[in-house]
């Protein structure tokens, strides 16, 4: 095991299959400040970089995924070209989550709400805890959502059932999130982690090179139109047939044993 931040308000520990599982700890719930988005930036920058890293789980410590921003910061700032800026660094983070090169996997535990929710809808994957509470609820303090939530949440969810969200503050549980889309599933009470790691240890088992060419394909694709997304589909599907590991799943296949990827 490697541990990489110890002491900071996130860092993260990487296992012999490549499983980083990257966590909040800002106790009572993981707020959001500057500072902790800084020490979020810096610790998923260092895991992308972090060539033992194959897949990256995401978490929060104690009863909370992250329960939003830091509201005291909110005072800290008068014009409307400062909010705005206020909000470079959380939209940095979700940008960088989003087309991360290693899939990011949210285990979404406790209270997920406001910028918290935000960062899951900017991870790939979203397991939550049956029991977790999720919700954009910057409108009952006279704002929107700014890291990416009036955007993302629409595109997963659709318009109806993101403006419900947003427009109400209403917060859900983590079935109903399952049922809104909101996240690919809802798991067992206390369980969300270690479901996230075995799926990221399955993740993690497959060729480099074909899991980064599956992101780029899914996440570059949406925002082409369909004949252009179909082209470059097929120019990723090229890397990976030129590559060694194509070679060594095929023959796996064929002599019906596990593959052994190299990444090349």
């Amino acid at each position: 095991m490697k541990k990489v931040n110890e002491g900071l308000k996130c860092s993260y520990v990487v296992n012999e299959a490549g499983v980083a599982l990257m966590e909040i700890s800002n106790p009572p719930m993981n707020a959001l400040s500057r500072p902790v988005l800084r020490d979020i930036r810096d610790t998923l920058s260092k895991a992308l970089a972090d060539r033992d890293v194959r897949v990256i789980v995401f978490t929060g410590a104690g009863k909370a995924f992250i329960a939003g921003a830091d509201i005291s910061e909110l005072n800290d700032f008068e014009t409307a070209q400062e909010g705005a800026d206020f909000l470079i660094p959380g939209q940095e983070i979700t940008n960088l989550l989003m087309h991360a090169d290693k899939p990011v996997i949210a285990a979404i535990n406790g209270f997920c709400l406001g910028g918290g929710m935000e960062m899951a809808l900017g991870c790939h994957i979203r397991l939550a805890d049956e029991s977790a509470t999720l919700g954009l609820p910057e409108i009952k303090l006279g704002i929107i959502p700014g890291y990416g939530g009036t955007q993302r949440a629409p595109r997963l969810i659709g318009a109806g059932r993101a403006l419900e969200l947003i427009l109400s503050g209403n917060f859900v549980s983590g079935r109903q999130a399952e049922a809104y889309g909101l996240v690919n599933r809802a798991v067992a009470k206390g369980t969300v982690v270690e479901e996230a790691m075995q799926l990221a240890t399955t993740i993690a088992a497959k060729s480099r090179i074909a899991v980064q060419a599956a992101l780029r394909a899914v996440h570059e694709g949406m925002a082409m139109d369909l004949s252009t997304a179909m082209k470059y589909e097929r120019e990723q599907f090229g890397i990976c047939y030129a590559s060694e590991d194509k070679k060594e799943g095929v023959a796996a296949f064929t002599t019906k044993r596990e593959p052994k990827f190299s990444d090349r």
